[in-house]
């Protein structure tokens, strides 16, 4: 079986250019997760290399499938020079290490929450993923391996996250479009949920 993570960063080579930083963090227990900065304009990109080498499971089946099962990359995208966003590397990795350490399968309209803000003075502590294939698109695997989604993530304020569980993620994301909200601002307030 080819080792999906060469062809991974060749995807996100291509679609992202060439990264300016990268980090390694390794939880016990886990394989390594990397976090790759992309640098475009005013635009910084982060996205995780690691999470895909397994495959997700169903943490309620009884056997976990080596072969078959989802598999996802997380990409964020912050404007840059308006906050600390580069310690948000740590948070993202635990994000990325989830599937291997909570058995969660991480899919669009999930809520994943650090606990804490995702960069010193973060009003985010979560985050929404969202539909992929518009920045990057899906990474096609050989038979039987499931095709490499790269999921997007949208910071969510803890209010958000909160209207989010009550009234769904496609409720969340429409009052943000409705309200013309720039969620690659990271220092952005709440939108309005009355």
């Amino acid at each position: 079986m080819a080792d999906v993570l060469p062809l991974v960063e060749a995807r996100l080579r291509t679609a992202l250019g060439e990264p300016d930083a990268r980090a390694a963090v390794t939880f016990l227990g886990t394989d390594r997760i990397e976090v790759l900065r992309f640098q475009e304009g005013d635009i910084v990109r982060y996205a995780t290399l690691g999470m895909s080498a397994q495959p997700m499971s169903d943490p309620t089946a009884m056997l976990t499938d080596a072969v078959r099962g989802p598999r996802a990359e997380l990409v964020l995208s912050v404007r840059s020079g308006l906050a600390d966003t580069g310690k948000v590397l740590r948070p993202l990795a635990v994000l990325a290490a989830s599937p291997q350490v909570e058995g969660v399968v991480v899919a669009p309209g999930a809520s994943l929450d650090v606990g804490e803000p995702l960069w010193p003075g973060a009003p985010f502590t979560s985050v929404l993923v969202a539909e992929p294939g518009g920045l990057v698109e899906d990474l096609e695997l050989d038979e039987p391996l499931d095709p490499v989604r790269f999921l997007p993530l949208l910071p969510m304020t803890p209010n958000e996250a909160a209207w989010k569980r009550v009234h769904g993620a496609q409720a969340l994301q429409e009052r943000w479009l409705t309200h013309g909200t720039d969620l690659r601002d990271p220092s952005r307030r709440s939108v309005p949920l009355d």
